[in-house]
């Protein structure tokens, strides 16, 4: 397949391995920040959102903050290799902060907003951070509280005005006043930049942790460099494009992206409040944004819960759009009758679903977790193209993405430039390439336990090729359920068609070592409450909600239509339905919102034991 990868063997070795040869140049994102800056020079290389509306911002400007951040820094003792930490919801200052220390030779260490202090602590005490970036009050309160835990951390650089705590904290703008206060022209900064190397440490990022303690990947300026050149074939990108930019910087995947997005001259909105996130899409009107499966299970609930005659037409029309992408995508011919179909429901549904995109949405990208296939043929037939990688922090972070031209559903694509993927005897993905880690901070035994002696490293997700190299993911290799039975189970897939319902926002599942499947569900209340009171059921105390047992019976029924075309040991037996959200506070998410299934199962247990107290299902197929 010389279009969109190279599968080496052939036959039933085709499935273990497949690569993207190319020879990629080494760089740093120092050059990729002057680079961009002087190619493309726009008025509106960023919109920062004010009081008052989205205001754009130049490269000049930008790279004249940029040189303050830096010489500002220089005044408070910064030296090369120091590590610093940035402490902030997505905002412009989050970008020129990390742009300034790239430039002075210092490694980031991006600590989530969303945090409580004794875990921030936890991340800037390994790293041993002498500085912190952080954005707001409440942000800069927690780095006070935690101060005593950090002995290394000697000054707070606040985004905002705040008042300073015994010289502790300083304002960004007082900051970059000093450094303009400074000698030193924009030539000689840019040389003393230049002294970055591609092999220097450009960040660490502190992993999420679903299965144990977050551990800091080690990404060089190099890792990231030619994972931005090699993504940029598959992210059709030009300088009229507008990217809005909600995922958390913190996480790699937006920040990679939004480094492509900069090298191609496309104008970046930072969004720092989630919640906004469709008022933004009305103001900024962007014509790319990347998104986790979880933003595009919301926007497709959405769609279908519209009430009464609206949403009858709104799931006629998800038929349609789902029969239309199917016969698309599979290159078969659309017969006139769906055609006329599809025209019908693009415009009274697809049209305005468009429309609360802001109407110029060219694509999205997708990672983080399997997208449902049912969401992205729903989307594709609607107009939406979505293109859907994959890859990890570990991994600076992509590994794959469908090519624009050749997507397939179900899968997250072919290797980029200069990736390999294999498939090991277990299903486990290996990935060798230029864009592997260094290791883990600190760490040595955790990094040899991942990267062998011939630079594989082991994903921990497990998978498999099809004949031209396109990988489909499965599951994580220890979120496998192995039922008493013998049978396993890869959760995630189950967990996402069930999450398709327009009563479901959150599924967990559950059963390894125990006799058949169960699933944990997080009620959407808005459309559970609405059901309840057309069915005579008190829908005021959630706890009383939850607990019905005509609400159980519901979602009993509704898991069981949604998962009919699975294998019968797949199919959870029975359903627990939860009085609440998961919550980062209680550890049962991690920040990047990813499922932590051993500590729900552990928090629910007492619920959990007395579901299957309850009289056992009938067993099926030795489950």
């Amino acid at each position: 397949m010389d279009t969109v990868g190279r599968v080496v063997e052939t036959g039933a070795e085709a499935r273990r391995y497949a690569s993207m040869p190319a020879q990629l140049p080494e760089g740093t994102l120092v050059e990729l920040f002057f680079q961009a800056a002087d190619e493309h020079d726009k008025p509106d290389a960023y919109l920062r959102q004010t009081p008052g509306g989205w205001e754009p911002v130049s490269h000049r400007e930008a790279l004249e903050q940029v040189h303050a951040i830096a010489k500002g820094l220089a005044t408070i003792g910064l030296a090369r290799g120091d590590r610093i930490g940035i402490l902030s919801e997505n905002r412009l200052e989050w970008a020129l902060a990390d742009f300034a220390l790239m430039c002075s030779g210092a490694i980031s260490v991006p600590v989530y907003p969303t945090l409580p202090h004794d875990q921030v602590a936890g991340v800037l005490a390994h790293a041993e951070t002498r500085f912190c970036f952080a954005s707001t009050t409440e942000q800069v309160t927690k780095l006070l509280r935690a101060k005593d835990s950090l002995p290394t951390l000697e000054r707070i650089i606040a985004f905002e005005p705040i008042a300073a705590d015994n010289g502790a904290v300083i304002s960004l703008a007082e900051l970059m006043e000093r450094g303009r206060a400074q000698p030193g022209t924009e030539t000689e900064f840019r040389v003393a930049a230049a002294a970055t190397k591609p092999d220097d440490l450009l960040t660490l990022i502190y992993t999420s942790g679903t299965t144990g303690k977050p551990k800091g990947v080690m990404l060089t300026h190099n890792n990231v460099y030619t994972n931005v050149l090699a993504s940029q074939p598959r992210f059709p990108v030009a300088a009229f494009d507008v990217a809005l930019s909600f995922l958390t910087l913190s996480h790699v995947f937006q920040r990679m992206v939004d480094y492509a997005m900069y090298a191609s001259g496309a104008t970046i909105a930072h969004l720092g409040d989630i919640d906004q996130v469709s008022k933004a899409f009305l103001d900024v009107r962007p014509t790319l944004a990347v998104a986790v499966p979880r933003v595009y299970e919301k926007l497709y609930a959405r769609v279908l819960a519209a009430p009464g005659i609206k949403g009858r037409i709104a799931r006629w029309a998800r038929t349609v759009s789902l029969d239309w992408a199917e016969q698309k995508a599979h290159g078969r011919p659309i017969g006139s009758s769906l055609a006329f179909r599809h025209r019908v429901a693009d415009k009274l549904v697809f049209s305005k679903l468009r429309d609360r995109l802001g109407g110029r949405i060219r694509f999205f990208i997708s990672g983080g977790a399997p997208l449902n296939p049912q969401l992205a043929y729903f989307f594709m037939g609607a107009g939406i193209k979505i293109l859907e990688g994959y890859g990890l922090t570990e991994t600076s972070p992509v590994t794959n993405v469908n090519p624009p031209d050749a997507i397939r559903i179900g899968t997250v694509g072919t290797p980029i430039d200069g990736t390999e993927i294999r498939i090991a005897d277990d299903g486990e993905i290996l990935i060798r390439g230029p864009q592997i880690m260094r290791g883990y901070y600190k760490d040595p035994d955790a990094t040899r336990k991942v990267i062998d002696e011939e630079g594989w490293f082991a994903t921990g997700d497990i998978g498999d090729l099809d004949a031209d190299g396109y990988l489909r993911i499965t599951d994580r290799k220890k979120d496998l359920l192995v039922t008493a039975g013998g049978k396993n189970i890869a959760p995630q897939p189950v967990e996402s068609v069930i999450k398709t319902s327009r009563f479901v926002t959150e599924a967990v599942m559950l059963g390894d070592r125990r006799p058949y499947p169960i699933v944990l569900i997080v009620p959407n209340f808005q459309q559970l409450e609405q059901w309840a009171v057309k069915n005579g059921i008190p829908a005021g105390d959630r706890v009383q909600l939850a607990a019905d047992p005509r609400v159980r019976a519901m979602f009993e029924a509704e898991v069981a239509r949604k998962t009919v075309e699975l294998a019968r040991f797949e199919r959870p037996k029975k359903v627990l339905p939860l009085e609440r959200e998961l919550s980062l506070e209680r550890q049962e998410v991690t920040p990047s919102l990813k499922v932590r299934r051993r500590i729900v199962e552990e928090h629910f247990r007492d619920r959990i034991e007395a579901l299957y107290a309850e009289t056992a299902p009938e067993a099926e197929d030795g489950t």
